[in-house]
């Protein structure tokens, strides 16, 4: 049964300022190198008029997965990544994601929302964490959903970091 994520994180830029991140291919490839992890690729960008969608993998190192993984999948864990974000309005955009594991029946997915003003932003998402394994898939639901939320918060900081720099 499919387990509800919802996460949200401020960051201390302006809504214009953390869209125009989002949306720029250069804080993708930034992001990538600077925290995507060992093997991580940026494997497409396509940014159109204040939009861009992002496809990206990323790796576990087998000695870094809790045997409830292991059991199941031998090797790196290695993640496929999509977002896009739409374009701003109104001091708002929305998004997607998504992410599946190769080689195992596991999925995330749901939809972002970046709101603010001037001075400050939030960035929020909800959807659903699944996982198709009988007996071990909620216990692995669990980890996952673990595992990305702390993801997701290093990527807000590197998003506050890179802002100041760039921006």
């Amino acid at each position: 049964m499919p387990r509800p994520i919802a996460h949200s994180a401020s960051v201390p830029a302006s809504v214009d300022k953390v869209h125009a991140a989002l949306v720029s291919e250069q804080y993708w490839k930034d992001r990538i190198d600077g925290i995507g992890g060992p093997g991580a690729q940026l494997v497409s960008v396509t940014a159109v008029n204040g939009t861009i969608s992002v496809v990206m993998t990323q790796s576990i190192p087998e000695d870094e997965l809790p045997a409830a993984v292991t059991a199941f999948k031998k090797g790196p864990l290695v993640i496929e990544r999509t977002e896009s974000w739409g374009p701003l309005g109104g001091n708002r955009a929305e998004g997607k994601f998504g992410a599946t594991v190769e080689g195992a029946p596991a999925s995330i997915s749901g939809t972002t929302l970046l709101e603010g003003d001037s001075t400050s932003s939030t960035t929020s998402l909800s959807g659903t964490t699944e996982v198709k394994i009988p007996i071990f898939g909620s216990k692995i639901e669990s980890m996952i959903s673990e595992q990305v939320l702390a993801l997701i918060d290093n990527e807000h900081d590197f998003t506050g970091e890179w802002i100041d720099k760039n921006l």
